[in-house]
């Protein structure tokens, strides 16, 4: 081997067994906390959540030409309006992930989603990619984060959603020292779960997510890149309606991501409205923010811990 081979990491299989378990144990789904029963006897809980990126996607990757900030911007003109609209028609309290350059980008937006009863939480500074920051910068955003929703809303945010839907070596540990009480980026599950850390328990909450549950893998359109939208909208309705009807029968959560600037549209929103009609036809539904829903299962943390050593 050259000296300048022996720079090179080692390929993942020569790793010896305690390498490759070190790093399935560094983040790792704990126990599952789905309740018995829902608040209010309710069947199923249904937590919808929005990321207004608006203008962050490309001021992040350093695009500044008008036509991509333009599709951004139609997020916050057009998409959060019609959101708030149908949210308050149907009664659904939904959670935000708002970047906070977003929100300082459009103050008012970001006020009028805790006004309405909804829930504002962190999605990073400029939607940034956090598995590439070091962990002085990744904390530093974040904490920036924090102070700015809370600066514009008089509400400090108890969840935090990562740009990326990833976790670098230490955003756990940053998570944790912030006093977050949730995180929804991960995907070990369909049920929120404890986030383990090294084997041990956080007491973090994770409500997780999915790209099935995600408008923007259906939608988005780059025209530069090979990105092209590919499903009918309706045919995504049928998708997350057979995940609503699955979470129903197995009482469990039905959890939703979206975006003003993607499901905004007036061929899409009609997916959403449809998609609320089908849940409404359902006795037993408990709408929840994803802090609401955090709340609902972490109580029973600690009795479980007793029950799992028991």
């Amino acid at each position: 081997m050259s000296e300048s081979d022996s720079t090179l990491p080692t390929p993942s299989w020569q790793w010896p067994e305690s390498e490759w378990r070190r790093h399935i144990d560094a983040v790792r789904a704990g126990q599952r906390l789905t309740p018995t029963q829902w608040p209010g006897g309710a069947r199923v809980a249904v937590a919808v959540s929005f990321d207004p990126d608006h203008e962050t996607i490309p001021l992040r990757d350093g695009e500044t030409s008008p036509g991509r900030l333009a599709q951004g911007e139609y997020g916050a003109r057009v998409g959060a309006p019609r959101i708030l609209a149908l949210l308050e028609k149907y009664s659904v309290p939904a959670t935000f992930f708002m970047p906070a350059v977003s929100a300082l980008l459009h103050p008012d937006e970001a006020r009028a989603y805790t006004v309405h009863g909804h829930e504002l939480a962190v999605h990073g500074w400029i939607h940034e990619r956090n598995m590439l920051l070091s962990a002085a910068d990744e904390r530093d955003l974040v904490e920036r984060s924090v102070d700015t929703l809370t600066q514009l809303t008089g509400q400090r945010p108890v969840g935090v959603r990562t740009p990326s839907w990833d976790f670098s070596p230490t955003t756990l540990e940053t998570f944790l020292g912030l006093g977050f009480t949730y995180d929804s980026s991960l995907m070990a599950d369909d049920e929120p779960y404890e986030i383990l850390a090294a084997g041990e328990p956080t007491g973090l909450v994770e409500i997780p997510v999915d790209w099935i549950r995600d408008d923007a893998p259906y939608f988005t359109m780059d025209r530069y890149g090979s990105v092209r939208p590919y499903t009918r909208p309706r045919d995504v309705l049928e998708i997350w309606v057979d995940e609503f009807d699955a979470a129903y029968r197995e009482g469990g959560v039905f959890q939703l991501t979206l975006h003003p600037h993607v499901i905004g549209h007036r061929s899409r929103l009609v997916v959403l409205r449809e998609l609320l009609d089908h849940i409404a036809a359902h006795p037993g539904v408990w709408y929840a923010t994803h802090a609401q829903l955090a709340e609902a299962v972490r109580h029973d943390i600690p009795s479980r811990r007793t029950e799992s050593r028991a």
